[in-house]
């Protein structure tokens, strides 16, 4: 689970940020369809400034960041 321990370190959720504004970026300037990838960046940002892990739901494991670190 070395992924799900890094998506909640600090530097995960920076980096989950960062992916999530580029992202947005993206798909502003795609227009169309790309608005989806805004959709997605929207999630991203949220993901890291709130301290939350989608991804952890696959591996069974708590979506919260504070969670996932005590494991």
């Amino acid at each position: 689970m070395g992924l799900l321990k890094f998506m909640s370190s600090p530097a995960g959720r920076t980096v989950r940020a960062v992916v999530g504004v580029a992202a947005i970026g993206g798909g502003i300037a795609l227009g169309g369809w790309g608005y989806l990838l805004v959709a997605v960046g929207v999630v991203f940002v949220a993901a890291g400034v709130f301290d939350f892990c989608p991804l952890a739901l696959a591996f069974g494991k708590p979506m919260a960041g504070s969670k996932l670190r005590e494991m």
